[in-house]
């Protein structure tokens, strides 16, 4: 038996390590969960490299959003074409981004960066990691929301699975 909690919790703190140490916020929340799916940790760090910043820099879909639909995909998808099966897996994704966007109430990157930075860049240069970079962000406040939003989302399906 899970304990959701604290469970809950280590993920949160592996994730925002993952941040602080550099990672992206797709792949912060995409790793947090690789052991979980017994994925290894530098091919989910691969395959997420790509939506940090609102996929590439652009500011899009939030990084922390692509990575927990990433994640979700392992939980609710199979490897062979299933037309069943896609639509589970994309209610799933319209589910969590409902849970997601309730909360912050965007999930468009450079919207949820307003209000936090001046100019929001979309060179495809990353910021340096500074105190100061942390302080003007609420990345880190996304990458929590996005593990909890998932493990909330996971305890309600694995409940209902009676799992």
């Amino acid at each position: 038996m899970t304990n959701w909690e604290s469970e809950t919790e280590a993920r949160v703190a592996k994730g925002v390590a993952y941040f602080k140490q550099g990672y992206n916020c797709a792949q912060s929340v995409a790793r947090t969960f690789a052991d979980m799916y017994d994925v290894p940790e530098d091919l989910i760090t691969l395959l997420s490299a790509s939506f940090g910043a609102g996929m590439g820099r652009m500011r899009e879909t939030c990084g922390t959003a692509s990575g927990m639909f990433m994640i979700a995909g392992l939980e609710t998808s199979v490897p062979e074409a299933n037309q069943e099966v896609k639509a589970l897996n994309y209610a799933a994704v319209q589910e969590l981004a409902a849970d997601f966007k309730a909360q912050t109430g965007s999930l468009i990157c450079r919207e949820l960066l307003r209000g936090y930075v001046k100019n929001i860049s979309t060179d495809p240069t990353p910021e340096a990691r500074t105190d100061e970079y942390y302080k003007k962000r609420p990345c880190v406040r996304m990458v929590e929301l996005a593990i909890r939003t998932y493990m909330a989302w996971l305890k309600r399906r694995r409940e209902a699975q009676n799992l």
